[in-house]
């Protein structure tokens, strides 16, 4: 192939054969001389002399394709390396760049046509100020200024390039450049402003050119978030600004600019300004948007630009608010200017779009949660204070000087807050217990996924909807009502208004006083009862059903009690599980499983004028509650009725109801045994199989809920299980031996390792959940040594059950330092074989890569003394696998890796062969953390990383190493301690990996890794800036290693919600059985 030619590059490339390849590239020719026009491509790229030809190519190219191809070339010489470079190839490669750009920008037809050329040379070009500026390019800004006025399209151009600089420097620096970095060139940004402010002003005063105005917003709309303020309230900015709102072509650009002012936010110094730009917007608004328009109409037969205009004018009204809302609260006219812009908010929060109802929504959360605080802390003081940890009286907080001005306040805002709390009802988003919904074609159906953005949505209108429910209860009240007296006389009947009223209203439990409350629900629950009989249609009676057990789920405090309510509810729910509507009969057993989990004693008692506990009667009529309900459903089932028996304090009792429950399922088993000790071959029928995969499942349900209780029971089928197990192990090898590798996909051999993996899951959900019985271990694992364990070393790989390892796992975790002597066996089952399956590749076998590393933590964690007898083969084995579950790039397996690493260190450290372990790992160790911190596929596991390294190095000061971790053998000459030799080795390991980083730059880490290591924190942030500056980490979304201090803000955040009433729903809160 001719192209071959162009690898020659010693003298200048030859373009026209180099165009022929990028068009061949990009699909010209056949599909092979694509891969070999890809290859020499490619190759061309990595030379590192390829980019003294880019001018070359880019003077003679016509083609837009090879032009890009060249600049790429070069902006990978500039990002990676460009200060290397000589200087006056720097320079020239600087000039020529400008020149270009000059010259494509200096006539209206060869920029309009070059466009997207311009563009990139651009981006070429503050890739290169980045490095240049200010320090080796002083003049940049006064030169781009100057050349800006010699032409309006050179102008419009030099408005983009100044966009992009202010982007780069202040949206995108974090994790580009070094933080010394991002700080000079702020500075230089800010001291030269004055030129470009002039320039802008200057620009919008004189030019007509619709596309130069365009350019020169859309600069200002980057620069306003950071630009001195003299610059916008001393300046003629904002009057200008204001006089080209009302231009259609301008509007959306200028919002964007007044937007940007709004949100900045320093002290009261220019209050005067905003005010005034606040009311001549409300007056221009009017005229361009007049009050009475119907905005979500409007905005549903919108242009693009008319739609852009409705969400900018949202984002402007809540960044005003957000910032300057108290500003507009002085004066009577101000107030009435901001009562206007409230009124267009709501309007606007109505408008059918997810993004604009998410800004709205932002606001109000915020706006309700300021006047929500103040009322808390009028009401409650000391709550307040002892929530900010001030305790001494009085407390005054800010904003609220004294109880009058906040009752002026809330008085102000009353009209506005009812307004709101119908746009929360009418537009309440759907919570995740609710499972039926309606399709686009109009049907009533069973969700199939989960839809996070609207269980998000939810959450933050939920705690908008409790604080506007504790500003005023009775307005709640009295709408949610009168909304749902409106859906029983027909009015305003139809599923949405019936769905979103029924989810609000579940959704302030706890806000409102239990007398209140319970008034309050007895008519709600009343009036659905009665509308699920008025009203006729399947569809709709679905839509009831799955509203009245959704709300019924939200109030445990109200069913406790009300027996009676209680008890209605609960038959209710069984009349709905005979119901074969999609979705009504799963909604119905997960609502059972939520009241029963709240309210469970109330199930055992005998209540008064009953006879016996309901759980008796309920345990009588079992078999046709659950006549119609599928499999999973009767899992559920029997897991509520397991958690109602577990709180049946007399013992007695409690296993006589257990029994009468697991009455079928025994039944079933004792049959199934029974024919099977005739003939063998009965349980190798597949309806059989499913038929024992069921028993077990619904076993593994009520063991979860009963936990030690369900001894008796697991007792009575235990030995016979592990024999069905057994064989039917032996059955899965033997086809698997028959068929070949294929047999172990069929459904059959599929079906029978279902039946294993259920036995486990039982044997593990029944050992974990038994409290204090270290007796139960000593009964259970013996037995299963043999079936399970040696089954899973005789198997074939594809027969092995991952969940052996969790299994074995659990029982160490539970059981602890009493397994030791267990260890070895469980090692000699599944050590060598499991790893012979994971270490082939990355990729076979997740679930079994997790569950042994979970293993091997557990046993380091408990039962370390018996790693300690491992042979020193093992134990590389054990560190090995290590090593190789940190390389992983899944998250959870490098993470578990990483902590079992840690957790063996610290074992290590403790031991008496602390000295020989550091010796044999401490650089194997050292060196793969390293390899993997700065991959950016293990960004996730930074913290981790982190504390390995810090654990190493600290590890040097203590002296506990008191033997030299280097090879005697291979260094010639002795170091002083080991702290010096590692030092050297750090450096020498960094400096071969990264070879753009100078010998000073690594040296400098490395000392500073050694003075920071007892400071978690400056270490941490050390090796973030060292992760930026070897430039392996740019580019990217590094917020992976800030995600410790974002999990810290998170609990704050929990402890705060506890302290207001219903923020964290009365479902959900872990009461320590109230119903007592």
């Amino acid at each position: 192939m001719a192209a071959e030619k162009l690898r020659d590059l010693s003298q200048p490339i030859d373009v026209p054969l180099l165009d022929a390849t990028v068009a061949a590239f990009y699909g010209t020719g056949s599909k092979e001389q694509r891969s070999a026009a890809d290859q020499i491509l490619r190759d061309l790229q990595s030379n590192p002399d390829m980019w003294l030809q880019v001018m070359h190519i880019l003077q003679n190219t016509k083609s837009l394709n090879t032009k890009f191809y060249a600049l790429q070339v070069l902006e990978g010489v500039i990002k990676y390396r460009w200060n290397a470079l000589p200087v006056e190839q720097r320079d020239g490669m600087k000039n020529f760049i400008s020149d270009v750009i000059v010259q494509l920008s200096s006539n209206d037809a060869s920029f309009r046509m070059e466009r997207l050329y311009v563009n990139k040379l651009n981006i070429i070009l503050v890739q290169i100020l980045k490095h240049e500026w200010p320090a080796k390019w002083r003049s940049f800004i006064p030169d781009l200024v100057s050349a800006a006025k010699t032409s309006e399209t050179i102008c419009e151009n030099c408005m983009a390039i100044l966009k992009l600089l202010s982007e780069e420097v202040f949206d995108f620096s974090r994790g580009e450049m070094t933080q010394q970095k991002i700080k000079e060139l702020k500075q230089s940004l800010n001291s030269e402003f004055q030129l470009i402010h002039e320039l802008c002003l200057y620009v919008l005063s004189a030019s007509q050119r619709t596309e130069l105005i365009r350019a020169t917003l859309s600069t200002l709309h980057a620069f306003l978030s950071w630009i001195p303020l003299g610059y916008i309230f001393e300046s003629p900015l904002l009057e200008t600004l204001l006089k080209f709102f009302p231009i259609p072509s301008y509007q959306n650009l200028t919002l964007q600019c007044l937007t940007e002012v709004a949100s900045l936010n320093f002290g009261d110094y220019y209050n005067v300004q905003y005010v005034k730009m606040y009311s001549i917007f409300v007056v221009q608004l009017q005229t361009i948007l007049p009050p009475a328009t119907n905005i979500p109409e409007a905005y549903a037969n919108g242009t693009g630009e008319e739609q852009a205009f409705i969400q900018n004018l949202a984002l402007f009204f809540t960044s005003f608010y957000k910032s300057h809302i108290r500003v507009l609260e002085s004066t009577q006219e101000n107030v009435s200017a901001l009562l206007m812009g409230l009124e267009y908010l709501i309007n606007i929060s109505y408008v059918d779009d997810t993004e604009v109802f998410k800004v709205c929504l932002d606001y109000w959360n915020s706006l309700v949660l300021q006047l929500f605080e103040a009322h808390h802390n009028l009401d409650n003081p000391a709550a307040t204070a002892n929530m900010m940890g001030l305790l001494q009286m009085p407390v005054l907080l800010p904003g609220m000087v004294d109880g009058s001005q906040f009752l002026q306040r809330r008085q102000l805002y009353a009209g506005i807050m009812s307004k709101l709390r119908m746009l929360m009802i009418c537009r309440m988003a759907k919570p995740e217990e609710v499972l039926i919904v309606e399709d686009e074609n109009g049907n009533i159906v069973r969700e199939t996924m989960k839809d996070n953005d609207v269980l998000v949505q939810y959450k933050i209108m939920r705690e908008t909807l409790i604080y506007l429910s504790h500003l005023d209860h009775e307005d709640t009240e009295k709408q949610m009502l009168k909304k749902l007296s409106k859906q029983l006389s027909g009015e305003d009947w139809a599923w949405n208004n019936l769905n979103t009223l029924c989810w609000a209203i579940g959704s302030i439990s706890g806000s409102m006083a239990e007398e209140q409350e319970n008034r309050f629900l007895v008519m709600v629950i009343r009036d659905l009862l009665n509308l699920c009989e008025i009203t006729k249609g399947k569809d709709n009676k679905a839509v009831i059903a799955s509203n009245i057990m959704y709300v019924v789920g939200q109030y445990p405090r109200f069913l406790r009690a009300h027996w009676k309510f209680l008890k209605t509810v609960v038959n209710k729910l069984f009349e709905f599980m005979h119901e074969t509507h999609p979705g009504v009969q799963d909604m119905a057993c997960d609502t059972f499983l939520k009241i029963v989990q709240k309210c469970r004693r109330k199930f055992v008692i005998t209540q008064v004028g009953e006879n016996e506990p309901f759980v008796s009667e309920l345990l009588t009529g079992l078999p046709s509650t659950i006549a119609d309900l599928e499999p999973h459903q009767i899992h559920t089932f029997y897991e509520s009725v397991g958690t109602m028996i577990q709180a049946e304090p007399d013992g007695q009792k409690r296993d006589e109801y257990l029994q009468r429950l697991m009455q079928l399922p025994n039944q079933k088993w004792a049959e199934l045994i029974g024919q099977a000790r005739v003939s063998v071959d009965f349980l190798k029928d597949p309806d059989v199989i499913r038929t024992v995969l069921n028993i077990f499942q619904t076993n593994t349900s009520a063991a979860t809920a009963l936990g030690t209780f369900f001894l008796p029971q697991i007792t009575l089928i235990f030995l016979d299980m592990l024999n069905v197990y057994r064989m039917y192990s032996e059955l899965i090898s033997s086809t698997i031996a028959e068929g070949g590798p294929f047999a172990s996909r069929t459904s059959f051999v599929k079906l029978l390792r279902s039946v294993k993996r259920e036995t486990l899951k039982l044997i593990e959900t029944f050992l974990d959940k038994a409290e204090d019985q270290p007796q139960i271990g000593k009964q259970f694992v013996p037995p299963m040594m043999d079936p399970v364990l040696g089954d899973y070393a005789r198997n074939l790989p594809d027969a092995r059950e991952s969940e052996v390892l969790s299994l074995f796992a659990t029982i160490i975790n539970k059981y602890k330092a009493a397994m030791i002597e267990d260890v070895p066996r469980i090692f000699e089952a599944v050590f060598q074989c499991t790893l012979e399956m994971i270490t082939k590749n990355f990729e076979d076998y997740p679930e079994h890569r997790l569950k042994f590393f979970s293993l091997l933590r557990a046993i380091a964690t408990h039962c370390f003394p018996a790693l300690i007898c491992l042979s020193s083969q093992q134990l590389k084995l054990v560190m090995d696998s290590i090593i190789w579950a940190f390389r992983h790039t899944e998250r959870n397996i490098a993470e578990t890796g990483l902590n079992l690493l840690l957790e063996m260190l610290k074992k290590f450290q403790a031991s008496e062969f602390c000295n020989q372990f550091y010796k044999a790992y401490f650089l194997t160790i050292e060196q793969e953390i390293f390899a993997v911190l700065t991959d950016t596929f293990h960004k996730p596991g930074f913290k981790l990383h982190v504390l390995v390294l810090q654990h190493l190095f600290c590890l040097l000061d203590t002296g506990i190493l008191t033997e030299p971790l280097w090879d005697a053998a291979t260094v010639p000459y002795p170091y002083p301690n080991n702290a010096v030799f590692i030092r050297e080795f750090t450096i020498k390991l960094l400096s071969t990996s990264f070879p753009n980083m100078t010998a000073a730059e690594v040296t400098q880490f490395v000392n500073g890794l050694f003075e920071s290591t007892n400071d978690l924190a400056s270490f941490k942030n050390h090796i973030r800036d060292f992760l930026v500056q070897s430039k392996e980490f740019s580019a990217q979304d590094n917020k992976d290693l800030y995600a410790e201090e974002a999990a810290a803000q998170r609990e704050r955040e929990r402890q705060r919600m506890l302290s207001i009433p219903g923020l964290i729903a009365p479902s959900e809160l872990q009461d320590e059985m109230l119903d007592s």
